[in-house]
C-alpha cells in the first residue's frame, strides 16, 4: 500500500519571499550520506578511510539499495520527477578535496554510482589539499556519474561573519558567496548550479531567502536524519559520515535509527585553514 502525505514547499515569489505550496508526495524516507575526504588512514575527523567507503559501497549493493542522483531526489520533491525505487540512497561529497580524484574516483568508477559535488571555487586549483578544475572537468566528463554543484564561494561561516560585519556589509557578502560560487561554476562547466550546501549546515530565513533570490531551487544542513515529507526543500538534511560510521553503525544510519539530531562536536574551523 503506497501511504501519501500532504508536504509544502518553500517556493518563491516576487521578491524572493517565500510562500508555502501543498504537494501530495508518496512517503519520503531517503538518507542522504556525506562524505568530505578519504585516504589510507585517518588524519582527522573528516576522513574516512578508502577502504571504509568501499564497505559502504558493496553494503548498499549486497542489500538491496539503490544509490541515486541527489538531482533525481530533488525533482521528485519538487514534483517534476520519476518515481523513486526501492530503498534510495544519495551519495554527496563537499569542498573539493583532492582525495576525491585520488580516492573516491576509482570506487565510483568501480560500483557506477551517481555522486554530487559541492565545490566552494576559491580552494579549487589554489588550495594545496584541493582538487583542480582540470581534475574536475575530467571527472565530470570521464564518467557521466559526477554533479557539481555550489558550496558558497570560499566556505564562510555565517554565524561568525554575521558578527563581525555591519549589516550593509554582511547582505553584500552573503550575495557574493551566494552569487560568486554559482557564476564561477556554471561558466568552468557550462552547466546549471542551483543546488547549494550550506557550510557547517548554518542556515536561517533569511539566508535561504538569498539562496532563492540567486536562483537555487534546493539546499542542504547537516541535519542528521532521513529527507522526510516534513522538510523544507530548502533545508534537505544530511548525515555528515565519519570514519566511525561503519558496520552496524552504517546500517543502523541506513534504517534511520542513528538518532535525528544535528552532528554535534563538528568543528566550525575553516576547512582550508586545517587543511592548508
Amino acid at each position: 500500500m503506497t501511504v501519501c502525505i500532504v508536504s509544502f514547499l518553500w517556493v518563491p515569489i516576487a521578491g524572493g519571499e517565500l510562500r508555502d505550496t501543498k504537494v501530495n508526495f508518496p512517503e519520503l524516507h531517503v538518507p542522504i550520506l556525506l562524505y568530505h575526504r578519504f585516504g589510507p588512514t585517518i588524519s582527522d575527523s573528516m576522513t574516512i578511510r578508502t577502504a571504509v567507503f568501499e564497505s559502504h559501497l558493496k553494503y548498499l549493493r549486497d542489500n538491496g539499495y539503490t544509490v541515486i542522483s541527489l538531482r533525481q531526489l530533488v525533482n521528485y520533491r519538487l514534483g517534476k520527477g520519476l518515481p523513486l525505487p526501492l530503498r534510495p540512497v544519495v551519495i554527496v561529497a563537499d569542498d573539493g578535496h583532492e582525495s576525491i580524484y585520488t580516492e573516491m574516483l576509482p570506487l565510483i568508477k568501480k560500483f557506477r554510482v551517481p555522486v554530487t559535488l559541492f565545490i566552494y571555487p576559491s580552494a579549487i586549483s589554489n588550495a594545496r589539499y584541493a582538487m583542480t578544475w582540470e581534475q574536475l572537468r575530467e571527472i565530470k566528463r570521464t564518467t557521466g556519474l559526477f554533479e557539481i554543484q555550489s558550496h558558497t564561494y570560499w566556505h564562510p561561516d555565517f554565524r561568525k561573519e554575521k558578527k563581525r560585519l555591519s549589516n550593509v556589509e554582511y547582505v553584500k557578502f552573503v550575495e557574493m558567496q551566494i552569487k560568486k560560487s554559482k557564476d564561477r561554476l556554471e561558466k568552468e562547466f557550462d552547466i546549471e548550479v542551483n543546488m547549494l550546501a550550506w557550510p557547517f549546515g548554518i542556515c536561517d530565513a533569511w539566508l535561504i531567502s538569498k539562496a532563492i533570490e540567486a536562483g537555487y531551487v534546493a539546499s542542504f544542513t547537516i541535519e542528521r536524519h532521513h529527507v522526510s515529507n516534513s522538510d523544507s526543500i530548502m533545508r534537505l538534511p544530511r548525515y555528515l559520515l565519519q570514519n566511525a560510521d561503519q558496520g552496524k553503525t552504517f546500517e543502523m544510519i541506513l534504517k534511520g535509527n542513528s538518532g535525528e539530531k544535528n552532528n554535534a562536536g563538528v568543528s566550525t574551523r575553516r576547512y582550508d585553514e586545517k587543511n592548508s
